[in-house]
């Protein structure tokens, strides 16, 4: 009897597994909470043992799913591999990418990962700055494929994401409720900064600055120890922090657009590829993904 996994349902275990609960995990994969659920039954059911342990507030892997995890880790792996090794030429030399602060962490491992396993000899300079920098290096010929945050998208990106910016703090924190309302934004070329500026005007609430930090450690930590409350995507919220309700009564914030370009000027083949890889990967991981 011919027994093949469906990769799916493996992509549904490493996220939950990687996520430690079922909701996060619809958030990377883009799909609901039930049908993240609904996969872990059927790979469950596929293998006949259990995978997690429901008894706790969060699922815990098994035995049986300690046993799995690392195969399937390799499995998913080896097929973004094999799906490089039949598609790309043997290309080597240098491709320059440039990612916000604020996706990088989420966003880019595997997908850096994978790419570096199909082209093995490709050297990846990886440029970490705000999303206004990265489209002035971009101009200026100083980086090859960049991704950016930004309020929309355009006609010179290509979408490879919508996400909805939210509200995050502390779990069981009360920054949301102290008046003036502390918020914690990035630098002045933070791009949820004028977003957040603007709903917040449009409140009449009373609110200030706790403090500015372009780097993402310091900007967690600020939240992490209830000193205030900040705006992120859905999807880039770590664990040790949690989206607010939408009855704390703070204002709706807008979507966001992660963006991708492309060199505009003769653009190299291995960035071509590169820019192939990155879009087949949010198409793969988000469902929704453009």
């Amino acid at each position: 009897m011919t027994r093949e996994i469906d990769l799916s349902l493996l992509r549904a275990f490493v996220a939950v597994a990687e996520t430690g609960g079922m909701t996060a995990a619809g958030r990377h994969l883009n799909l609901t909470q039930a049908a993240v659920s609904q996969q872990i039954k059927r790979l469950e059911e596929f293998y006949d043992t259990e995978l997690f342990d429901r008894s706790q507030r969060k699922p815990v892997l098994t035995h049986s799913g300690e046993r799995l995890l690392g195969h399937a880790e390799r499995m998913l792996s080896l097929n973004e591999e094999l799906w490089g090794l039949m598609t790309s030429r043997g290309y080597e030399g240098e491709v320059r990418l440039g990612v916000p602060h604020d996706i990088i962490g989420v966003y880019m491992p595997p997908i850096l990962r994978e790419f570096s396993k199909a082209w093995p000899r490709v050297e990846i300079s990886l440029i970490c700055t705000p999303t206004t920098s990265l489209l002035r290096s971009l101009d200026q010929g100083e980086v090859d494929v960049i991704l950016t945050t930004e309020s929309k998208p355009n006609d010179r990106s290509k979408l490879l994401l919508a996400d909805q910016l939210v509200w995050v703090g502390a779990p069981g924190g009360s920054a949301h409720e102290r008046s003036p309302l502390p918020v914690t934004l990035g630098d002045d070329q933070c791009a949820f900064r004028a977003a957040a500026v603007k709903v917040l005007g449009g409140t009449g609430r009373d609110w200030r600055f706790t403090c500015a930090a372009s780097e993402m450690s310091a900007f967690h930590a600020s939240l992490e120890a209830d000193l205030a409350v900040a705006p992120l995507l859905s999807q880039t919220v770590p664990d040790q922090l949690e989206i607010l309700d939408t009855d704390c009564g703070l204002p709706p914030l807008p979507t966001y657009y992660i963006n991708m370009y492309v060199a505009p000027t003769d653009p190299s083949v291995i960035a071509q590829e590169l820019a192939k890889h990155i879009t087949r990967s949010f198409a793969s991981r988000f469902k929704k993904a453009a």
